[in-house]
């Protein structure tokens, strides 16, 4: 019974998601619109814009992140679907629609901290 339980207990940890690098990672973000639209993304969609997608270096394609604006405190959650941003001290670039949803589409750039939630 004893070497059930911890063999139990090890697979359940073994399983344990792994802590991610960019969780909780703080920077700038843009957002990117009309130049990209109709291009191929990482995923190979086609980017519009109008989804809540993001791009990033690092993440899986696919993973899902709340992007929090530290200024505003408002959030947005975003699908990563695409690999950038390309800019020096930027972490993520929004598509326009998750520009919108944050608040900063007007501003251009914001500071924000990510939260991943999911990664796929």
């Amino acid at each position: 019974m004893k070497t059930t339980i911890l063999c139990t207990l090890a697979l359940a940890l073994c399983a344990a998601p792994a802590a991610n690098a960019s969780d909780g990672q703080s920077g700038k973000a843009s957002w990117y619109g009309s130049d990209h639209v109709g291009k191929k993304t990482a995923s190979g969609e086609i980017f519009t814009g109008k989804g809540r997608t993001a791009a990033h270096k690092d993440l899986p394609i696919g993973a899902v992140v709340r992007v929090l604006d530290t200024a505003t405190g408002r959030s947005v959650v975003v699908r990563i679907n695409d690999r950038g941003p390309y800019v020096d001290g930027r972490i993520i670039d929004l598509s326009e629609a998750a520009a919108r949803a944050l608040g900063m589409r007007e501003r251009g750039i914001a500071d924000v901290t990510l939260e991943v939630l999911a990664l796929r």
